[in-house]
C-alpha cells in the first residue's frame, strides 16, 4: 500500500493521559514508516509544537469558567462548535489528507468536525479510548458505582443523577449532547471504530453499535526500547491517577492487611490528600509511600525496582498503558476482574486477578507474590513475552494499515458509485 497522509485529531496536544500517550506514540510510529501526519487539536500553553497550530481551536476550559453567559456559550460549543468545523475544513482544503483518525474529540472539538470530514469524502477512523459514545460522562460511573442506566439511549438518567461533576447544568449539557449526536447520527458517519479492548467492543455492541463497524486493536509499546528487569528492591507499585474509580482505598486497605508489604503509589489526583491523611492516621508511613507525579528516568527506575504492579480499578478500564508498561519491564501485575484488565493478565501465568473491591482477596494475592520470589520472576518473564508477542509496535502498525487501507478502498468505491449515479 502507498504511504498515507493521516489527519490525527485529539483535543489535547500534550500528554494528559493514556489516550494522549497513544496519540503521540502512534504519530511517531506512522511517521517512522514514512507516512505524513497532520495535527488538529485545541490550543494550550502545554502543547507540543506543531506546524499546524494556527488551525487549532481556541482554548476552552469548561472546569474553571465562572461567568454565566460565558458558561452558556461554552455549553453550546460542547454540542456543536462552528469554529472547529470551520478550522478543520480549512486544514483539509490545504493538506488534502487521505484519512482522518480521531481520538478524544468530544466537547472541545465536538461532533461538528465529523460533518466537515464526511462532506469532503475523508474516511474516518475513531479510536474509542473511553465510553463517551454510549455514556454521557464517558466512565459509566454514578456515585462511584458502575452504571449502565443510559442503555437504549436513555441519556436523561445523566441529568437525573447529576452524573457530570455532580452538577445539574453540566449533566444537562452532556445529556443534550448525546441526544444531538443520536438524532444527527454522528457516529454513523464514522467508517470504523477501533476498540483497544475486547471488553469495550462487546459493550459497544450491547449498546447498539453494529459489530462489523468495530475492530479490536489493543494499544502497543515499543518493547525494544525497554530493557526488562527481573530484580527488585522489595516494594510493589501502583502507577496512575489517584481518583475514586481507580480503587486506591481498596489497595491501601489490602496493603495494610499484609504485614510485610511495602507499597509505593505514583501519581496525583483528587484523592491524594485523603489517602495521605489515611496513611498518617493509621501509622503506615513506613509501609506506604505516596510519591506524587514522577516521570522520565526516575519513573523508569521506580518501575524497574518493583516486585510487581497492582491495578485495583473499580470501573470499566479499557487497555491501560500502566499495565502494559509493567509487562514491558518484566513485572507481573495483580489486577481487578473488571473491564479490559483480565484480557491483559493471564491469571496464574503473567499475574493474578482478584475480585474488584475485595481488599481481603487482593491482600491474599499480594501475599502470594511476596512470599514466592521465584513466582515473581517467572510471571514477569511470561508477561514480557506476552507483551512482545501481542502488543508490539510493528504488529500494531501492520494491523492499523490494513484497517486504513480497507477504509480508503471502500471510500473510493463509494465515490465512484456516486459519480456514476450523478
Amino acid at each position: 500500500m502507498t504511504l498515507l497522509k493521516i489527519l490525527q485529531v485529539n483535543k489535547f496536544y500534550y500528554i494528559k493521559g493514556g489516550s494522549e500517550t497513544y496519540f503521540f506514540a502512534l504519530k511517531d510510529l506512522l511517521e517512522q514508516h514514512g507516512n505524513q501526519t497532520v495535527d488538529f487539536a485545541m490550543k494550550d500553553e502545554l502543547n507540543f509544537d506543531s506546524p499546524y497550530r494556527d488551525f487549532f481551536v481556541e482554548n476552552i476550559d469548561y472546569h474553571h469558567e465562572k461567568r454565566f453567559f460565558t458558561k452558556l456559550k461554552l455549553a453550546f460549543k460542547i454540542v456543536y462548535s462552528w469554529e472547529a468545523k470551520r478550522k478543520i475544513a480549512a486544514l483539509i482544503e490545504r493538506e488534502r489528507p487521505d484519512i482522518a483518525h480521531l481520538h478524544i474529540f468530544q466537547h472541545q472539538l465536538s461532533a461538528s468536525i465529523l460533518a466537515a470530514l464526511k462532506a469532503r469524502k475523508i474516511p474516518i477512523m475513531y479510536t474509542a479510548h473511553d465510553l463517551k459514545a454510549i455514556c454521557p460522562n464517558y466512565k459509566m460511573l454514578c456515585r462511584n458505582n458502575v452504571c449502565e442506566r443510559c442503555k437504549d439511549h436513555r441519556y436523561y438518567h445523566c441529568f437525573l443523577n447529576r452524573c457530570v461533576k455532580n452538577s445539574y447544568l453540566k449533566s444537562l449539557v452532556n445529556t443534550i449532547e448525546m441526544y444531538f449526536q443520536l438524532l444527527s447520527r454522528s457516529y454513523t458517519i464514522v467508517d470504523r471504530i477501533i476498540v483497544p479492548s475486547e471488553f469495550y467492543r462487546q459493550k459497544l455492541i450491547q449498546f447498539g453499535f453494529a459489530a462489523d463497524k468495530l475492530v479490536y486493536l489493543p494499544n502497543f509499546i515499543k518493547a525494544a526500547e525497554i530493557t526488562p528487569s527481573y530484580e527488585h528492591r522489595g516494594y510493589f507499585i501502583y502507577l496512575g491517577r489517584l481518583s475514586e474509580e481507580k480503587g486506591l482505598k481498596t489497595l491501601i486497605k489490602a496493603a495494610e492487611l499484609v504485614s510485610d508489604a511495602k507499597l509505593i503509589i505514583i501519581g496525583t489526583g483528587p484523592l491524594e490528600n485523603e489517602l495521605k491523611e489515611y496513611v498518617v492516621a493509621h501509622k503506615l508511613q513506613n509501609r506506604i509511600q505516596l510519591l506524587g507525579y514522577r516521570s522520565g528516568d526516575e519513573l523508569k527506575e521506580l518501575i524497574k525496582g518493583a516486585m510487581f504492579g497492582v491495578i485495583p480499578s473499580e470501573w470499566y478500564e479499557n487497555n491501560p498503558y500502566s499495565l502494559l508498561e509493567m509487562m514491558a519491564y518484566g513485572k507481573p501485575v495483580v489486577g481487578a476482574n473488571i473491564g479490559g484488565i483480565p484480557e491483559l493478565i493471564e491469571d496464574g501465568r503473567t499475574g493474578l486477578v482478584f475480585e474488584k473491591g475485595n481488599c481481603a482477596e487482593l491482600a491474599a494475592k499480594i501475599s502470594i507474590l511476596i512470599n514466592n520470589p521465584d513466582l515473581i520472576v517467572g510471571y514477569g518473564k511470561n508477561a514480557r513475552m506476552k507483551l512482545e508477542r501481542e502488543f508490539n509496535a510493528e504488529n500494531h502498525y501492520q494491523k492499523l494499515l490494513r484497517i486504513y487501507g480497507e477504509s480508503v478502498a471502500r471510500s473510493k468505491v463509494k465515490s465512484r458509485r456516486l459519480t456514476r449515479g450523478a
